[in-house]
């Protein structure tokens, strides 16, 4: 349901006098109010051109319609529930472009991402739902969209679906193994979701180990890294980073969409009315929807994101009983766990968060930095360099406290007019003291060939607290976590 609209922003009573006095400028406080609080389409619509932005966006839309002579479909719950595909179609990459991010072979027409984005009915929530490619699924009876023979119920892989009997078949499969009404769909391929990130200039993401797939070109040094389309297609394409293959791939999709989220909501795209015509036009003109996903949803969503922020949306992969369910026909497939996914199933019907709601008035911790070695695993001792009395034992603590085990025993530095904290390591230990520097932030890494395993902090005048960290280990297929857990600090 679109969201009711808000009351004009009272102004100041210290802006009121001036406008007593210039009649002519009464209007504008509250119109500059209005600017600041409302996102995009809002502000587009309180003009009164916002139907008609969004309409020449919506005529931009490639229409496809997967819901066509669907019979026998689950109850609809509340909210509103996005089938998001993404293929591995590539008509109209460029030569430049295939060579440069591995983008060659010849296309599959099959699934490469199927993700459920609900978004809640009050629009303050999203979540998102990953389901395996390779998960066992019963597929209706469908007709072969390539030869139109009629072919009965058969067991497949999920993403063999669209391959089969393209979105029409991938919905019916989806929601006859999640009792999930599908209100909307999507499809992305990649020059889509490359034009999507570069329209956003970029998205940034961050890794604590270095990321190298020599299938698609993946080739990431530890630290941030901000991502152009090309560049980002091969981080959510990746499946030879290491040896959990699709599930860590599905954690860096889900990453990555946490990462445009918040890019979306914090670069200004969303109020700048001719920005947002740009960019929306770009990702969205080079998409594949449902028919009914137009003007009013695109309206009621871009509302939506007035409040969305990271911690707004929540992210997990449906529960998995067995990864190599070897089936005859089809091989090793992906097997959820029917009791669990059921209950997940359930909260989506039922529009409930997947994760607890956080305080209202508590204080927003910072998100703690992503590191490669476990704090737990880094020996470390401080010392004072500056005169401040307690400043060792200051950092000590903090250090202790975050997860680093330090000796407890701080020490003042022979030179007590250190300005910059730094951090002396044996070159042997470097990943820890990477991790170490990112909980000291502006710290200076200095070398100290033979010094053995224990690190060294010498704090400096600069300190003023550690950063939270926390190991960069894979989550549990079916952890949830928030965009706040995942993007980068």
């Amino acid at each position: 349901m679109p969201t009711p609209p808000r009351a004009p922003a009272r102004p100041h009573p210290s802006r009121r006098s001036p406008a007593r006095r210039h009649p002519a400028r009464r209007r504008r406080p509250r119109w500059a109010a209005r600017m600041l609080t409302a996102l995009s389409v809002s502000v587009l619509a309180a003009a009164g051109i916002g139907h008609a932005v969004i309409a020449g966006v919506d005529a931009d839309i490639s229409r496809i319609d997967p819901f066509r002579d669907m019979k026998d479909r689950p109850a609809g719950g509340h909210g509103m529930n996005i089938l998001l595909v993404g293929t591995d179609g590539r008509d109209g990459v460029t030569e430049q472009e295939r060579h440069a991010f591995h983008l060659g072979g010849a296309p599959c027409h099959c699934t490469d991402t199927v993700m459920i984005v609900h978004i809640s009915a009050d629009r303050e929530r999203a979540s998102v739902v990953s389901l395996p490619r390779d998960s066992y699924a019963q597929a209706p009876a469908f007709t072969d969209r390539a030869t139109g023979v009629r072919h009965p119920a058969q067991a497949l892989r999920l993403n063999a679906a669209y391959a089969e009997g393209g979105p029409g078949l991938t919905v019916r499969t989806v929601e006859a193994m999640t009792q999930l009404k599908i209100d909307h769909y999507m499809e992305v391929d990649f020059v889509s979701f490359m034009k999507t990130v570069d329209a956003l200039g970029g998205v940034r993401v961050c890794t604590a180990t270095p990321l190298k797939d020599g299938y698609t070109g993946l080739d990431l040094a530890p630290g941030t890294h901000l991502l152009n389309g090309g560049q980002a297609l091969q981080y959510v394409r990746s499946r030879h980073v290491d040896a959990a293959s699709d599930m860590s791939r599905m954690q860096r999709q889900q990453r990555f969409l946490a990462a445009l989220i918040d890019r979306a909501t914090s670069s200004g795209v969303l109020l700048n009315p001719i920005r947002f015509r740009e960019v929306t036009g770009a990702v969205l003109g080079s998409v594949r929807a449902d028919p009914d996903f137009g003007a009013n949803e695109l309206l009621d969503l871009s509302r939506a994101m007035r409040t969305f922020s990271p911690r707004s949306s929540e992210f997990t992969t449906v529960p998995l009983a067995d990864t190599t369910f070897h089936v005859d026909g089809l091989g090793s497939t992906v097997k959820w766990d029917d009791a669990r996914a059921r209950a997940l199933f359930r909260s989506l019907r039922d529009d409930r968060p997947l994760t607890p709601a956080a305080p209202r008035h508590r204080a927003k911790a910072p998100a703690p930095a992503v590191v490669a070695v476990p704090p737990q695993q880094i020996r470390v001792q401080v010392q004072n360099g500056t005169p401040e009395s307690g400043l060792g034992k200051r950092v000590d603590d903090q250090l202790a406290a975050t997860g680093f085990r330090t000796t407890g025993q701080p020490a003042d530095a022979a030179d007590r007019s250190t300005r910059h904290t730094v951090i002396l390591y044996d070159p042997r230990w470097d990943r820890s003291a990477r991790s170490l520097a990112a909980a000291l932030p502006g710290s200076e890494l200095r070398p100290a060939p033979g010094q053995g395993e224990l690190l060294k902090v010498v704090a400096g005048s600069d300190f003023t607290q550690v950063h939270p960290v926390r190991a960069d280990q894979p989550q549990k297929p079916d952890e949830v976590t928030t965009g706040d857990q995942v993007v980068c600090p």
